[in-house]
């Protein structure tokens, strides 16, 4: 069951427009439109759940399987050195519904602690030329 209310449900169902990364029967993997670095993804379930309490068991393995893939596909296409992976459960949760953050990452990259210098693609092709290169090094990896 979806949330009508819900901004991450609005792009599951396709209502609001994203850069999709990767789609499978449980889950939707698109870009942020304020990344912290190009290339920054969020993985969510498709059924609205608000916290990782919430999602349903038989869930849990294949969502966090796809959160590894991604962070092997990010860093890949992105030319990271690494990955930073996170996920907040209702403090600090912008959106209330469960999604794990991929963001590429490099050495003295600027990215301190919790302090998140949020950023802009440079235009919309950049971010679906990222989005293509992620995807396309997803396939490669999967």
């Amino acid at each position: 069951m979806n949330d009508d209310s819900c901004l991450f449900c609005s792009i599951v169902s396709g209502a609001t427009k994203a850069v999709i990364v990767h789609e499978d029967a449980d889950s939707l993997v698109f870009l942020d439109h304020r990344p912290l670095f190009p290339g920054h993804c969020l993985i969510v379930p498709r059924k609205h759940c608000e916290t990782l309490s919430d999602l349903p068991e038989e869930l849990i393995e294949s969502f966090f399987k796809l959160v590894q893939l991604m962070a092997r596909a990010v860093e890949a296409a992105m030319e990271a050195e690494g990955t930073f992976v996170a996920m907040n459960n209702r403090v600090s949760q912008s959106v209330p519904h469960l999604h794990v953050h991929v963001v590429p990452r490099k050495r003295k990259d600027g990215l301190k602690g919790f302090f998140w210098p949020r950023t802009k693609y440079a235009n919309p092709d950049a971010m679906i030329e990222v989005g293509k290169r992620i995807s396309e090094q997803l396939s490669q990896l999967g």
